[in-house]
C-alpha cells in the first residue's frame, strides 16, 4: 500500500486485510465495509470525492449487486433510467424544485453552474486545459491526461469557459 499511497484502516487475519474495514485509495476514494482475503467482500460503500456513493455487495472484490447514487441524491436505476435523455430533458434539480421562468436557461444540473476557466472545458469531473491536455478536479488537483478520443469528446460536448 505504501507504493500506491492508499490506506487501510481495519483488521487482519493471517496477514490479510479482512474484516470490518476502511480503505483510502490515493484518488480519496473510500471503501467503507467488509473484507475478505484482501478483496471487497460482504456489504461495502465506495465513497467518492465528489459526494456520490456506491453501495453494494461484494464477492471476492466484484460487484454482485449495486446501487450508485449522484452527490445531489439522484440513484441511477440500470432498468427504467430517463434522466436528462429524449424522454425528460430536465436536470435532476428542476424535477425536485421546479422548472425556472421562461428566458431563464439552466446550463447544468448545478444552478448557479461552476465557473469555467477561460479556455477550458468543464468535463464532469473536473476543468479540461485543451492545450496541456491535463483533467484537474475542481479543486485543482491533477487527475488525468487526456487521450484523443477524449479530448475530441470534451472539445465537441462539453461546456467552455470564455
Amino acid at each position: 500500500m505504501e507504493y500506491t499511497g492508499s490506506q487501510y484502516i481495519g483488521e487482519f487475519v493471517d496477514g490479510r486485510m479482512e474484516g470490518k474495514a476502511e480503505y483510502i485509495l490515493p484518488t480519496e476514494t473510500k471503501y467503507v465495509g467488509e473484507m475478505k482475503d484482501g478483496m471487497f467482500h460482504g456489504q461495502g460503500t465506495l465513497y467518492f470525492p465528489s459526494g456520490s456513493r456506491f453501495d453494494a455487495l461484494w464477492e471476492k472484490g466484484l460487484v454482485v449487486k449495486g446501487r450508485y447514487t449522484f452527490s445531489d441524491g439522484l440513484q441511477y436505476d440500470t432498468e427504467n433510467w430517463h434522466y436528462c435523455d429524449s424522454y425528460d430533458r430536465r436536470f435532476y434539480t428542476e424535477i425536485c424544485h421546479g422548472l425556472k421562468p421562461a428566458g431563464i436557461s439552466q446550463l447544468t444540473n448545478m444552478d448557479p453552474p461552476r465557473k469555467i476557466p477561460p479556455g477550458c472545458y468543464d468535463c464532469g469531473d473536473g476543468f479540461y486545459n485543451p492545450t496541456t491536455r491535463i483533467v484537474k478536479d475542481y479543486r485543482g488537483r491533477f487527475l488525468r491526461n487526456a487521450d484523443d478520443d477524449e479530448h475530441e469528446w470534451i472539445v465537441r460536448t462539453c461546456r467552455k469557459g470564455w
